[in-house]
């Protein structure tokens, strides 16, 4: 299709472009928008019916829809903005400059910049910051007859209308409602003799990790978000969950690999960006391998007087890292999805202790014969290397497991403390646990 709308746009066939959009899902148009060039991807655009261009606006890229809104008339990007949710219109307003800002919230009716201003004010990556404020609310007092018409009135200006709430006369939130229980029920009953006052909200303060926990957690698709006084202010719904997830874990990913976050897609990355993002670490972990360097220094005497340790150096540091690397990689799952505490770290570190054994004993077992029959070293060699792969095993074992559970007890993120941090602290103790076996049982 991408190719289709680049011919057409080529042939400057610009009404029958607007055709094939019109058949055309919104979010389809949206992955084709992006992979056009700038200037194409305005023009395409302005070709969309005003019902279509705020829906395709949400499935694109913040810098895109900033790079869109710059490029098009105050009149149209008033109107695009005016249809746009509140919380998609705030995140897009948050990435734009000040005096675009400015001039744009002076132009949106009241209503739409009251309720940017609102979530603009919550500190990012907050429930309040990725609420969106257009939901339906009752009063306890109102008929099942009124809430159905007052749904039927409202459902175009809100985010979802299958799960409702109810309020007191403050907007303190005193329940919720299904709207298959609207449905079911008789229309003079009232909201609040059918509501559920079981109600599960989160704070607006809360970390929107904590949030996609709690909605995965009690399996809903959607969860009110009140303030300090449990005043309703908005509702936070699955879409969002799913954007915070893939967030999440595109973070936790990239800080596992000793890479600063950034927000933008690779393709989108200067070169300038990527090293940014990735230099402090490295500057970090090369630093820190002074210590394995100081430890070779250090046996160097020995190491002259038999050569042939240093050929396993590799192999040894190599399978420290890493065991303690899946260690740490299993912990720090277990920890982002709530399964592992900290009040369960003696637990962990003994099972993992328990399977250092059996993983060292496994590998030693193996390594010894391959020693003595393909590298053809001594037996007492053989026998240093085979027990420094059992403690190594051990060591990088507990240290992959335990830095992690430690790192969130103090509120580190428990990423950082993945394969390439884990392995730099590795490397320095096989070394030292090897050669201080071979000095003890070789007499070097």
């Amino acid at each position: 299709m991408l190719e289709k709308i680049e011919h057409l746009i080529e042939e400057k066939k610009y009404f029958k472009i607007k055709e094939l959009l019109i058949t055309m899902n919104e979010h389809d148009i949206a992955e084709i928008l992006e992979e056009l060039p700038k200037n194409e991807l305005i023009k395409v655009f302005r070709l969309l019916p005003k019902d279509m261009a705020a829906d395709v606006f949400s499935y694109l890229e913040t810098d895109t829809e900033a790079s869109i809104i710059t490029s098009l008339s105050d009149t149209e990007a008033v109107n695009i903005i005016n249809d746009m949710a509140a919380d998609d219109a705030a995140d897009l307003i948050d990435e734009m400059p000040a005096n675009v800002v400015n001039k744009l919230l002076n132009k949106v009716d009241s209503e739409t910049r009251r309720d940017i201003n609102q979530l603009l004010k919550y500190p990012d990556n907050s429930a309040g910051s990725i609420m969106t404020v257009e939901y339906l609310d009752f009063k306890e007092y109102n008929t099942i007859h009124d809430a159905i018409k007052k749904i039927r009135r409202e459902y175009e200006e809100t985010e979802t209308i299958e799960t409702c709430y109810v309020t007191d006369k403050r907007r303190k939130l005193l329940g919720v409602i299904k709207l298959k229980d609207l449905v079911i029920h008789n229309e003079d009953m009232t909201v609040g003799e059918i509501m559920d006052k079981d109600v599960i909200s989160v704070n607006t303060l809360m970390d929107q990790e904590k949030v996609a926990s709690i909605i995965k957690d009690y399996d809903i698709t959607s969860i009110p978000v009140v303030d300090s006084e449990n005043k309703l202010v908005g509702i936070i719904t699955i879409d969002d969950i799913i954007d915070i997830i893939e967030e999440e874990t595109t973070e936790d990913i990239e800080k596992m690999a000793a890479i600063l976050p950034t927000e933008k897609s690779y393709l989108k990355l200067s070169i300038f960006e990527l090293w940014k993002s990735r230099i402090p670490w490295l500057l970090l972990l090369m630093i820190s391998a002074t210590f394995t360097g100081k430890i070779i220094q250090h046996y160097e005497t020995a190491l002259a007087s038999m050569v042939i340790l240093t050929s396993f150096i590799p192999m040894i540091m190599d399978t420290g890292g890493n065991a303690g690397g899946q260690a740490s990689a299993t912990i720090i799952r277990g920890l982002s999805l709530n399964d592992i505490e900290f009040s369960d770290i003696l637990k962990v570190i003994f099972k993992e202790i328990r399977v250092a054994i059996l993983v060292g004993i496994t590998l030693a077992i193996a390594n010894f014969g391959k020693l003595l029959i393909i590298d053809h070293v001594t037996v007492s060699v053989a026998f240093v290397v085979c027990i420094t792969l059992v403690l190594t095993v051990c060591v990088a074992k507990v240290i992959g497991c335990s830095l992690p559970i430690l790192a969130k007890k103090i509120g580190f993120d428990p990423a950082v403390m993945a394969s390439p941090f884990i392995t730099t602290i590795v490397d320095a103790v096989s070394l030292f646990i090897y050669f201080s076996i071979a000095v003890k049982l070789l007499g070097i």
